[in-house]
């Protein structure tokens, strides 16, 4: 592949991607702040926030991006430009290791900045034997592990997943969010920022579901699939300029938590959530309202179920907000325990909206001719029988097109699927968030030991 940009099954997500850079300039006075480097104009979603006002900018900022794809793109910019913004806030941290690791945070964050460029990230590695670590594989060069080292750099050698918009200028390779490393996981304890096109880096991507339809038979497919990839480093170079963490297997088991990078991506995935939970409930009430279902009582309930996710989401934000404190760098971080919840709870919301969808649309989601059907020697007769209640039929057909994107095709299949794998397995999410939570469960035991003893004492 030369050219990502004309290629089928790139070149719809690319457009966007292209669109999203061009949107923040049309609303420059919300996603746009002066650099504090430069002076130039740079994207808000760099910031590094020293206030509360600062940090509700960089929600709106956030904001404007999640609802030009209606949160159907996980990977725009903005998510891993929080991460790195935490990242090169928390330099002290990562140069306690070796102080270049903390320079280069920050001077990696000022040229992504600067250029506005886009980066994906892989932070697992690849499910051979999911019941040992990394160091325990049959081949040790499975899971992409440091090969070498020598004055100028390392080499890397294996595999990563999953970088979601490979067609980034450049990857984060870094240490999982959730999964923690052993001390016999320190060859793969490390994290970069390297170029796409460095040599010896590839991408193997699964098959896309941009079909190559237009945009009225596939409207989200056409325009919002971002591709996911195995990442193959191939004795690659990287050098100390793009290392930022690097054998320090306690560091790296902590870095997101201490840097603030979990809480910086995890606020702009509660904004996504947000967007994509308004398109959803959107879609449902025209549905619904167009073939005259609006008015049984178990429609809704439905949309009122829908209804009740995207204020749960909105209060998550806003508690996360609210709460925001300084934290030891100085940056302004939301509070961690609204995001956690929503991330926890979302990946198992979302597979119900849209069984939602689907038994609000039922056969009718399946039953929709294409565009050039519509066009077509049968267009008298799809004009006839496809007609509904409150829509004629070419008013009907793209609403149940997009619907279908949504809850039926192969682009809504991998959306869910997205969802619920967003942060990582969903079970050890929830373990890791009892254990995190610890301390406070134990005390309300206690509150329920006490009843229990009062009562006790009363008999």
């Amino acid at each position: 592949m030369t050219d990502v940009t004309t290629h089928p099954a790139f070149r719809g997500g690319v457009a966007t991607l292209a669109e999203l850079y061009d949107v923040q300039w049309d609303h420059a006075a919300t996603c746009l702040v002066d650099s504090p480097t430069s002076g130039n104009r740079v994207g808000r979603s760099f910031l590094q926030p020293r206030t509360c006002a600062e940090l509700e900018s960089v929600t709106a900022a956030m904001r404007v991006s999640a609802h030009h794809t209606h949160g159907m793109m996980g990977r725009a910019p903005d998510y891993l430009n929080r991460a790195l913004s935490a990242f090169a806030a928390g330099a002290d941290f990562l140069a306690a290791t070796d102080p270049r690791f903390g320079a280069n945070a920050v001077r990696l964050h000022a040229e992504l900045r600067e250029h506005d460029l886009c980066l994906t990230h892989s932070l697992l590695t690849p499910q051979s034997n999911r019941a040992v670590g990394p160091s325990l594989q049959r081949d040790a060069f499975i899971a992409a592990r440091v090969a070498s080292e020598d004055d100028s750099g390392v080499v890397i050698r294996g595999a990563r997943m999953l970088a979601t918009l490979p067609m980034a200028d450049a990857i984060m390779a870094f240490p999982s969010t959730l999964l923690k490393n052993t001390p016999d996981d320190a060859p793969y304890a490390f994290g970069v920022i390297i170029p796409t096109d460095t040599p010896g880096l590839k991408f193997i991507c699964r098959e896309s579901v941009d079909y190559g339809r237009s945009h009225y038979d596939h409207p989200l497919g056409s325009r919002f699939e971002e591709m996911d990839a195995v990442v193959v480093f191939d004795d690659v170079r990287v050098p100390w300029e793009s290392v930022l963490l690097y054998r320090d297997v306690e560091r790296c088991n902590s870095a997101y938590a201490r840097t603030g990078a979990a809480a910086g991506m995890a606020h702009q995935v509660v904004v996504k959530n947000i967007a994509k939970t308004e398109f959803v409930l959107g879609l449902a009430h025209l549905l619904v309202e167009t073939i005259g279902a609006d008015a049984f009582q178990h429609v809704q309930e439905k949309l009122a179920e829908i209804w009740v996710t995207l204020e749960t989401m909105r209060a998550f934000l806003r508690a996360a907000e609210a709460d925001a404190v300084a934290d030891e760098f100085g940056v302004f971080r939301p509070a961690w325990n609204p995001l956690d919840a929503a991330r926890n709870l979302f990946p198992r919301l979302y597979p119900r909206m849209i069984e939602i969808l689907q038994q609000l649309g039922a056969s009718g989601l399946v039953a929709m001719p294409t565009a050039a059907d519509v066009t077509g020697p049968l267009a008298d007769e799809i004009r006839r029988y496809y007609q509904a209640a409150r829509a004629d039929a070419l008013e009907r057909i793209p609403l149940f097109r997009l619907a279908w994107d949504t809850a039926l095709s192969a682009f809504a299949g991998r959306q869910v699927l997205y969802e619920r794998f967003f942060f990582g397995d969903p079970v050890r999410m929830a373990g890791a968030l009892v254990a995190s939570h610890s301390a406070e469960i134990r005390e309300l035991a206690d509150r329920v030991r006490e009843t229990l003893r009062t009562t006790l004492d009363e008999t």
